[in-house]
């Protein structure tokens, strides 16, 4: 088999045999395809697309590059949760730990932040001691004993998506339906659980603005989940607007254990209430509205946050924060950012707001730059609220102080007012199954 042959097919619009995308995907991560040979089969994907065969065929070979999870021995039904990413989705910090608490088994890894888009690992590793790297034994057995561990990556886990995600990175080929499917799947596989919900983000803050887009992406998601063996379905959620109240690091810690102490911004606890929902549902052959109701309880009576204080008890986190987040040091520096304009926010560009968080030093532009777990934006009003004059909109919390007149005025930037009211935005879209 020749990679000359496995190009020319693909630019000329035929389908890739399932031994020739494996081929591909062995020699590529190997080292035996050079970068300009898979470089010219990424792009006759680019302009040819991939069926659903041929993308789940790539998917399975990527998450088969590396370590595959096993969780044959984990006792009971393993179901994980996977967003598409977004600014303030604190989203895992909450669900997890209800879903867990409702008798299900969540393994989950999850990724660090990068440009405007925050990481679940870095969010926990903003609590004293919390150990985002565990070796396969304790984690498994974690999540056999209290049903729950939230961990960083495996370093080889996927690593043929690494390679062919920094290769898409500069040939302009990021925008790929099937290229960006097997790149999400191909990690969710590997990760090993058997249900899988995927919170797909449509919106300013996502890499989906458009609702139609989005739906593609979790409908063809959802088909490569289901011929890979898995049982999935994806929920479309609103990325117009920032999520919860607060960005930043121990921020948002601060924010999900309000949520799961049954207090909390009311868009946050409805889509963790949904996507929790759902999670249930996927797993068992109960209605919506019972599973729903299970999750409600879970948030009211306690056992969602306990759940939550046993998991950081487990991965060596101080529960003295999570019990009293006040804890948590605070930024040298606030601001308050005030309105200029009398009337209503009529939008608010969310992927600038999260640039502004990473300008405070609360993100990340490159995987080597470290973070400030104190830095981020507190948001008191958001679109379609009513505003004043002097109102203040944010408060910005930074270790640079140089940095805050440039961040209040992209701040400002990223918002528009009106003298009426905008139309009401859902925050849930519709599921995908």
């Amino acid at each position: 088999m020749r990679m000359y042959d496995i190009i020319q097919s693909k630019r000329d619009n035929h389908e890739l045999t399932d031994e020739q995308i494996r081929y591909f995907v062995k020699g590529y991560t190997d080292g035996s395809i050079p970068d300009y040979q898979a470089a010219a089969l990424l792009m006759a994907i680019y302009f040819n697309g991939m069926n659903d065969r041929e993308a789940t065929t790539l998917t399975i070979a990527m998450a088969e590059s590396g370590d595959m999870i096993d969780l044959s021995s984990v006792n009971g039904i393993t179901v994980d949760k996977h967003s598409t990413g977004g600014v303030g989705d604190k989203t895992s910090l909450i669900i997890a730990p209800c879903v867990a608490s409702l008798g299900f088994k969540v393994a989950k890894m999850s990724g660090r932040g990068l440009g405007h888009t925050g990481g679940t690992v870095d969010k926990l590793e903003s609590i004293p001691g919390y150990r985002t790297s565990l070796d396969r034994n304790e984690f498994i057995e974690n999540v056999n004993r209290i049903g729950i561990a939230l961990v960083g990556q495996s370093g080889n886990l996927a690593p043929a998506d690494k390679k062919i995600y920094a290769l898409r990175d500069v040939t302009a080929t990021v925008g790929c339906l099937p290229l960006i499917v097997s790149s999400i799947m191909s990690k969710k596989i590997a990760a090993g659980s058997e249900n899988i919900l995927l919170d797909v983000k449509v919106g300013t803050g996502s890499f989906t603005p458009k609702l139609e887009d989005a739906v593609t992406l979790a409908q063809k998601m959802v088909d490569v989940g289901r011929l890979a063996g898995r049982n999935i379905a994806a929920l479309i959620t609103n990325m117009d607007v920032p999520l919860g109240k607060a960005i930043g690091n121990s921020m948002e810690i601060t924010e999900a254990c309000e949520i799961l102490k049954n207090h909390g911004p009311s868009d946050l606890r409805e889509v963790c209430v949904e996507l929790s929902s759902y999670m249930l549902w996927l797993c068992t052959d109960e209605s919506y509205e019972n599973c729903k109701n299970k999750v409600i309880r879970s948030l009211t009576d306690g056992s969602a946050f306990r759940k939550f204080r046993e998991l950081v008890s487990a991965q060596g986190g101080d529960t003295a924060y999570i019990d009293n987040t006040d804890m948590f040091k605070k930024a040298m520096y606030s601001y308050d950012i005030k309105s200029t304009y009398s009337g209503f926010i009529h939008s608010m560009n969310t992927a600038a707001i999260g640039e502004v968080s990473l300008m405070l030093g609360a993100g990340r532009e490159k995987k080597e730059d470290t973070i400030d777990y104190e830095a981020g934006i507190y948001i008191h009003a958001k679109t379609g609220d009513k505003i004043k004059k002097e109102q203040v909109l944010a408060t910005l919390y930074t270790n640079r102080k140089h940095i805050i007149s440039e961040a209040e005025k992209e701040y400002l930037s990223a918002l528009t007012f009106s003298k009426k009211a905008p139309p009401s935005q859902k925050l849930i879209y519709q599921l995908v199954k």
